[in-house]
């Protein structure tokens, strides 16, 4: 029994835990291989909470599990995109937990100029399938912008061309955002500056672009591809402010003049098209005026002579006053006969009258008004007696019911009621003032507990700059006047000098038409 369980037990092999076969697998496969290049194509992407990322990298007959750590990660000029052709450099290690080998990542490039060229279709055709490449989204750019944002670099050739050509056709207000347009993290300052001008205010302290240049001078395709960025398009396509793209020469195309309202062929067409050339604007409305002063001529001129021409057609003032000379001459004859006969009608009718107003007539009037007024006289005293016998009984009961002694009870009454009302009143106004005063009080308490000059004792400050809370320091830095609030009395300081290499936008004045 002892022989067969030694023959099943493996004689004189050492046993081995799993942890320790797992790390002998992990250092022979460190070593034997250590740093490696590998082709292949991305599959599975993970991008878990963490930051790390995890990849599949395969070909067709094969797959590697790669990990990326997060510091890695954030420096690559490339994200990972499942399905893009690469080539990873790194070291090859296991895996214990799960029994697998990978490769974690140290660098990851795009494997050749196909690869980029493919992701970026890819891109492209993701972001066009969500609209933000449509023609209707397109806004039509001002025809003479009182400013122009510009979004460059403040060091390069390119905004030298800008601002010059701007001066030789029509100078105009220019705002620069400087940005680095190439090198890694160019695409997140490009989208700061597009956002940033989006976000003035129409009348603030530094005023809105009316349009937004975004600009960079020629280069390969590695150099431009900051504006590819998923995040450029879609701050580029977002933008309230319409946008002109002059990214390279004219035969570069980038994902940002797709989403822009107009692509300019390079940073000096941008310019030309920002604004009309002023000596052709002069020389059209000169134009314009005077063509405009020929047809007021000619149309004074050609009225003018209508008018004469219709004038020959009417006839002489004198003969339009002819028949109505005549008629007037007829009226005055007739007038005198007229007249009479008017006052002989007039007469016959108050003959007419005299004659009904005969003394008998008015004598019968009289007597019948009379007897009226005696029938209505003999009607009216028996009436007044009864009245007033009515008015005296009502007199008695009145004065009756209003003798000496009830009235002074009524105003005893009366009396004693009014003075309790008064006690009553005095005390519940006193009972309300001394309720109001300590509410009052409390108010007040608390009032300075909550106030902010509580705080100031405590050894705090209030900042403010042009009358206005100032809490960050890129709104002091923007103000023209600063001034420090302590518990005892206010410090006012003078603006402070703004900083290039913060990002705050400088202003470059042009000459003013």
């Amino acid at each position: 029994m002892e022989l067969f369980e030694d023959e099943t037990s493996g004689g004189n092999t050492p046993e081995l835990t799993v942890s320790e076969l797992a790390g002998d697998i992990k250092r022979t496969v460190e070593g034997a291989f250590g740093h490696v290049r590998v082709r292949g194509e991305l599959g599975r992407v993970s991008r878990p909470k963490s930051g790390h990322v995890y990849l599949d990298l395969k070909d067709d007959r094969a797959v590697i599990s790669g990990v990326i750590w997060k510091g890695v990660a954030s420096r690559l000029d490339t994200p990972p995109e499942e399905g893009m052709e690469v080539v990873a450099t790194g070291r090859l290690t296991t895996f214990p937990g799960q029994s697998r080998y990978q490769i974690v990542i140290e660098d990851l490039r795009p494997a050749g100029m196909g690869a980029l060229m493919a992701m970026l279709d890819k891109r492209r055709k993701m972001l066009a399938a969500e609209g933000l490449f449509d023609a209707e989204r397109k806004k039509t750019l001002p025809r003479l912008p009182e400013v122009i944002g510009v979004v460059t670099s403040p060091s390069g050739a390119v905004i030298r061309d800008i601002l010059h050509r701007l001066r030789d056709r029509f100078p105009r207000k220019v705002l620069i955002w400087p940005v680095s347009v190439q090198g890694k993290g160019s695409a997140q300052q490009v989208a700061d500056g597009i956002s940033g001008f989006n976000a003035f205010t129409p009348g603030g302290a530094l005023p809105r672009p009316d349009v937004l240049i975004v600009a960079r001078g020629g280069g390969s395709v590695e150099d431009l591809w900051g504006f590819n960025e998923e995040i450029v398009v879609r701050a580029a396509a977002a933008s309230d402010i319409p946008l002109i793209s002059a990214v390279g020469h004219e035969t570069d195309t980038t994902l940002i003049d797709f989403a822009s309202d107009l692509r300019a062929p390079t940073p000096t067409a941008a310019a030309e098209h920002a604004v009309p050339v002023r000596s052709e604007l002069l020389a059209w409305l000169a134009d314009r005026s005077a063509r405009m002063s020929r047809a007021q001529v000619e149309r004074l001129t050609y009225r003018g002579q209508r008018l004469r021409d219709v004038s020959r057609a009417l006839p002489k003032p004198e003969r339009l006053l002819d028949p109505g000379r005549q008629r007037l001459d007829l009226a005055a004859e007739r007038l005198p006969r007229g007249l009479l006969q008017a006052t002989e009608q007039r007469r016959l009718a108050q003959t007419r009258l005299s004659a009904a107003l005969r003394p008998v007539v008015l004598s019968q009037r009289l007597a019948q008004l009379s007897q009226r007024l005696d029938s209505a006289g003999s009607r009216l005293a028996p009436a007044l007696v009864r009245s007033n016998d009515q008015k005296t009984r009502a007199l008695g009961q009145t004065f009756a019911r209003l003798g000496a002694t009830s009235l002074h009870q009524q105003r005893s009454a009366a009396t004693d009621r009014l003075s309790d009302l008064a006690r009553r009143l005095i005390d519940a106004n006193r009972l309300r003032i001394n309720t109001l005063r300590e509410q009052m009080t409390a108010l007040d308490r608390v009032r300075e507990t909550l106030g902010y000059r509580a705080t100031l004792a405590r050894g705090y400050a209030v900042v403010r700059g042009d009358g206005d809370v100032v809490t960050t320091r890129a709104d002091a830095e923007s103000k023209g006047i600063t001034e420090i609030e302590f518990v005892d009395g206010r410090l006012r300081l003078s603006g402070a000098r703004r900083s290039r290499s913060g990002g705050t936008p400088k202003t470059e004045q042009g000459s003013l038409f």
